[in-house]
């Protein structure tokens, strides 16, 4: 298990062997073992090297009891596709019914191994040993993340063969268990890409579904395997996916690979094999967006079944559905020292703010805190105190009117959060008022508040998100001082009285390990950046997966003093904060600069 069985597992040297092949020109790692070459011992891979591959050792000749153990968990860290070194160290019964694919259980370091029973002699039969640590998060059969904090505790129990005289395990967990580096360095995050099933407006928005895959074990096929079975169980009621129920690929297809026009041939089973252009182009849509993160070597995408082609998409995926992270915005908007709402070109050319079109430019109302539309044509502000909130267009000479929602608490820091729109032009806000504490939604930002069920809500929402899908939302909630970010499937059921009964499902943790949330944002299509503290630690800015689980990658430049957060789903644009400096922007591989030192509020459209 690398550097982190090193800490845990108190043995001496590693067995697992590095085959280092198939030089500079594979971009996505080797696909096989080289016929030549030397091996050395590795104790650790660094996870940005995906051209190396890591292969263990099966178990040797009359090895003890406790290296039988070490050697298999370290089998379990390898690139071995099947696990089949892994299942050299179990009896035959117990390697017919292990299911290494049915968990992953992600440790802070890789497990201790102790002898629980017969004092660890190896003159006995029978031997059994416990695996132990502090468990960090888990990846169910789907390929689903979920953080977690709880001491890890199993047993393997190992016998000695009679015939033969070896060591072998024949008792085990199902599933895999291995430290955090071991699972960096083994599994990525991709999102897999479905369609919001609960929109009801004329476009098509498609949703990112994360799920773990094994990096250098054909990631490819995985992920188009695991995008035709389906959303995975979280967000499937607000998703559909295009393949016909009981599509796979076709029997006998082991691999996908794209040739070298960069187009992937699909040959998937005959429950495909009547779909129409439109339906196809959607399927195919699909996997182009799902394999955008797993290679560049994708252009184009050809479905085939019963015998013939169903249809081929090159260049037309983004017409197919709408995406957060193609999203472009056209400014970037904050509150100026006038407390008038004001904007910038979103591409950070410019530092000369402009006050938008229409009333909440011109200084109608004094505002804290502003939301503007996806599409840029409308925004909500919430006026100094918050205890009203506005809606006003962007366009020269329109009023503002009266405010569209007002809040009765006592304090402002009771009253009104900053508000939300989502991808079906609807306006989310929470009244903070610890007397009546609601989430509310207003239909095209007008009209009666609808006030929005969320069963296991358990705290005061203190900032709200909506992403650019519309079928999910990010909360900030306050229990007992502490803050947390949940993430919430948003679901819209029947109408009644003309209006559709909203609410927000399944809210889970994002950042259990933070004691205070200051501030977040999305960042792309299953991201956001979030600024907090751990338990007696100083403020830090992350990304952090709506999963829980940490993006691979850099984290944002150190920036002290942070109060708001701005970043867009399409992260070519600045990330953009409001701190002790005023607004200060974040450029593409640069350094933190000052836009305005008297502005606040700093927001993205959305």
């Amino acid at each position: 298990m690398g550097a982190d069985r090193d800490r845990g597992a108190r043995r001496g040297a590693g067995r697992a062997l590095a085959y280092a092949a198939c030089g500079v020109v594979l971009l996505a790692g080797c696909a096989s073992m080289p016929d030549s070459g030397d091996l050395r011992g590795v104790e650790s891979t660094p996870r940005q090297d995906t051209q190396v591959r890591v292969f263990a050792m099966p178990p040797q000749e009359n090895a003890p009891s406790q290296e039988i153990v070490q050697g298999f968990l370290e089998a379990l860290t390898s690139d071995d596709p099947h696990y089949e070194t892994a299942r050299q160290y179990l009896t035959a019964d117990a390697a017919k019914t292990w299911e290494p694919e049915r968990a992953t259980t992600v440790l802070a370091q890789g497990p201790e191994i102790d002898v629980a029973r017969s004092g660890g002699r190896e003159d006995n039969n029978d031997l059994l040993f416990t695996l132990t640590g502090s468990e960090v998060g888990t990846v169910d059969e789907q390929g689903s993340y979920a953080p977690a904090d709880r001491n890890y505790h199993q047993s393997v129990h190992l016998v000695r063969d009679q015939k033969t005289q070896q060591w072998r395990i024949d008792g085990l967990p199902q599933g895999v268990v291995m430290g955090k580096s071991d699972f960096q360095r083994n599994y990525m995050s991709v999102d897999k890409y479905y369609f919001a099933s609960n929109t009801t407006g004329s476009q098509t928005v498609a949703v990112a579904d994360p799920v773990y895959v094994r990096e250098r074990v054909d990631a490819m096929t995985q992920m188009v395997r695991s995008l035709i079975n389906g959303p995975t169980t979280w967000l499937r009621p607000v998703a559909r996916s295009s393949f016909p129920t009981g599509t796979e690929l076709q029997k006998g297809v082991t691999s996908l690979t794209p040739d070298d026009q960069s187009k992937l041939t699909v040959p998937l089973n005959d429950k495909a094999a009547r779909v129409g252009p439109t339906v196809c182009d959607n399927m195919a849509a699909q996997i182009l967006f799902t394999l955008e993160n797993v290679t560049p070597a994708v252009d184009e995408v050809e479905l085939r079944a019963g015998g013939k082609q169903l249809c081929a998409l090159r260049d037309r995926a983004d017409a197919v559905a709408a995406r957060g992270s193609v999203q472009h915005p056209g400014y970037l908007y904050f509150v100026d020292g006038k407390h008038r709402l004001v904007r910038i070109s979103a591409d950070g050319s410019g530092t000369k703010p402009d006050p938008v079109p229409g009333a909440l430019g011109e200084g109608a109302k004094d505002l804290q805190a502003v939301a503007v539309s996806r599409d840029e044509y409308k925004a909500a502000g919430v006026g100094i105190g918050g205890k009203s909130l506005y809606v006003g267009s962007l366009t020269s000479g329109g009023s503002l009117g009266e405010p569209v929602l007002t809040s009765d608490g006592a304090t402002p820091a009771d009253r009104l959060t900053t508000p939300s729109w989502d991808a079906e032009g609807d306006l989310w806000v929470a009244d903070r008022n610890p007397r009546d504490p609601r989430l509310l939604v207003l239909e095209g930002g007008a009209g009666k508040p609808l006030k929005v069920d969320a069963p296991g809500l358990n705290g005061r929402i203190r900032d709200v998100r909506v992403a650019a899908d519309g079928v999910r939302i990010a909360l900030v909630v306050e229990k007992g001082g502490k803050q947390s970010l949940l993430i919430g499937r948003i679901e819209r059921g029947e109408k009644s009285g003309g209006h559709p009964h909203v609410s927000v499902q399944e809210l889970r943790a994002t950042t259990p390990e933070l004691e205070e949330v200051t501030t977040m944002s999305w960042a792309g299509d299953s991201r956001l950046v979030v600024v907090g503290r751990e338990k007696g630690g100083v403020q830090q800015m992350r990304y952090v997966q709506v999963d829980g689980s940490t993006p691979e990658g850099p984290t944002p430049t150190a920036l002290t003093g942070v109060k708001e957060i701005a970043a867009s789903e399409d992260d070519q644009v600045p990330l953009v904060a409001y701190s002790e400096d005023g607004i200060v922007r974040l450029p593409s591989g640069g350094q933190w600069q000052k836009v305005d030192a008297d502005g606040t509020a700093p927001v993205y459209p959305g």
